[in-house]
């Protein structure tokens, strides 16, 4: 099984494959409308158990995203618990993307 947490540097390689794994952003939606990376799908947390069988493939990879990891962490073993095995978070969140990889990312 994958390991639970991606860092940014890995994400950045996987994004650039024919196949790149759905970003799944579990941040409420001011904080997306603040900063957000371009082809994320948004789903608030608190959303999450309501909507993931509906709209998500328990067979695509994916990779959870939120300010710092600790969200998508939470997201992510849920998600496992629920048959989704190609699910990792993003370790560091949004944050840690704009600090290493996109300052054009705004931080807050």
């Amino acid at each position: 099984m994958l390991a639970p947490e991606i860092t940014v540097q890995e994400f950045t390689q996987l994004r650039t494959q024919p196949a790149p794994p759905l970003l799944l952003d579990v941040r409420e939606p001011w904080e997306f409308e603040t900063a957000h990376l371009p082809d994320s799908s948004l789903i608030p947390m608190g959303e999450i158990t309501s909507r993931a069988h509906a709209e998500l493939d328990p067979d695509q990879p994916i990779v959870v995203l939120c300010h710092h990891g600790a969200r998508s962490l939470s997201v992510t073993m849920w998600l496992r618990n629920q048959g989704f095995d190609h699910v990792q978070s993003l370790a560091g969140g949004i944050d840690e993307w704009s600090r290493n990889i996109d300052p054009t990312v705004p931080r807050y």
